[in-house]
C-alpha cells in the first residue's frame, strides 16, 4: 500500500509501511552526535518514542524536539529518539542552542532507518528525507502505536504519544 504525505497541498509518496501495532520494532541503526553508531537494542527495557521528522532546522521539527524534550522525555523509563536525516552536527548544535537534554537525536544519513520505518520520502522537493510522525515501543521491543502527519508541516499528536505511555 503506498502512503501519501502532503506538502501545503504537494503529495509525496513514501516508500514502504510503518510497522504495526504488536509487531517487533524493526532493527535500526542511527549516528550520534559524535559520529557513533547506536541501535533499538541499547534501548530494550525502556519504552522508545520514535520522533520522526525532516529536518530540525525548520520550525514544527524544532518545535517536536522542545516539546519532547520538555514533556514525554521526562516520563519514568522512558526514552525520545529524534530522528532525521540531518547530519548529526545540525542535531547537535540545535540541541545545545536551545538546552535540549531529554531526548537523544539520531541521524539515519548512513542507514535505511526511513524505508524499514515507512517514512522515507520517495518523491517531490523532499525527496530522500523522512515524513513526520511517531513510533511509541515498549519495554520488550514491540510497537504500541504509530502516528503519521498526513500534512508534513503539522506538528505530531503528543497527546496521542502521552496517552499511550500513561497506560
Amino acid at each position: 500500500m503506498e502512503t501519501t504525505v502532503f506538502l501545503n497541498g504537494l503529495p509525496m509518496h513514501l516508500v514502504g509501511d510503518m510497522p504495526k501495532v504488536g509487531t517487533e520494532a524493526p532493527y535500526f541503526v542511527l549516528v550520534d552526535k559524535d559520529l557513533k553508531d547506536f541501535n533499538l537494542e541499547e534501548y530494550r527495557g525502556k519504552r522508545v518514542v520514535l520522533n520522526v521528522f525532516p529536518s530540525i532546522d525548520t520550525p514544527v521539527c524544532a518545535a517536536s524536539v522542545r516539546r519532547f524534550n520538555q514533556d514525554v522525555a521526562k516520563l519514568d523509563n522512558t526514552v525520545v529518539i529524534c530522528v532525521s536525516e540531518d547530519l548529526p552536527f545540525a542535531a547537535a548544535n540545535f540541541c545545545a542552542a536551545n538546552d535540549i537534554e531529554n531526548v537523544r537525536t539520531g541521524s539515519a544519513f548512513r542507514s535505511d532507518f526511513g524505508k524499514t520505518y515507512g517514512m522515507e520520502i520517495a518523491d517531490g522537493p523532499m525527496r530522500g528525507l523522512l515524513a513526520r510522525g511517531v513510533v511509541v515501543i515498549d519495554e520488550n521491543g514491540k510497537v504500541i502505536g504509530t502516528n503519521l502527519c498526513e500534512q508534513i508541516t503539522t506538528e505530531p499528536d503528543y497527546a496521542f504519544v502521552e496517552g499511550l505511555l500513561k497506560k
